[in-house]
């Protein structure tokens, strides 16, 4: 589960299918998710904590929103049985665009990362959907949220 939420080899299909770029896994390493073509990129931050195999946190904002900085942990446990997956998201600005996004999107984030665990890859359902998405996101993505405007390097936000 560790490599599905911090891979940058291949898109994370947990995570809508963006593929992650980072620099490394260090605290204050930007962070990007981007398409699978790197057109546009969805997610900017940068990594807070990374404990393989049990704890990476990150910052994040969306690209298409002018809201603030917020932070995602994802936390795994070894249980008898498996592993305990919990997902926290914190400081999100209330009553925004971002706090509506992130509402929808951590069951979805949550529902995908178990089926890619139990089978290997998301629902029928999902994969459809990102397909829909890949066809439409020249169409939907804001001119801001083009990659140019996201390069990878070592900056820290404010």
């Amino acid at each position: 589960m560790w490599r599905e939420i911090t891979k940058t080899d291949e898109p994370q299909l947990a995570m809508f299918g963006a593929q992650m770029h980072r620099l490394g896994l260090g605290p204050g390493s930007p962070i990007r998710m981007r398409t699978p073509d790197g057109k546009y990129t969805s997610v900017v931050g940068e990594i807070v904590e990374a404990t393989p195999p049990f704890r990476f946190s990150h910052t994040m904002k969306f690209t298409g929103y002018d809201d603030p900085y917020c932070t995602v942990t994802y936390l795994l446990e070894e249980v008898p049985g498996g592993v305990e997956f919990t997902l926290l998201s914190e400081d999100i600005p209330g009553g925004t665009k971002t706090e509506s996004a992130m509402r929808r999107g951590g069951d979805f984030i949550v529902k995908t990362l178990k089926a890619i665990v139990e089978t290997g890859k998301p629902s029928l359902g999902t994969r459809f959907l990102y397909r829909v998405f890949a066809l439409l996101t020249p169409f939907i993505t804001p001119a801001k949220s083009r990659t140019e405007h996201w390069p990878l390097e070592n900056t820290t936000h404010g």
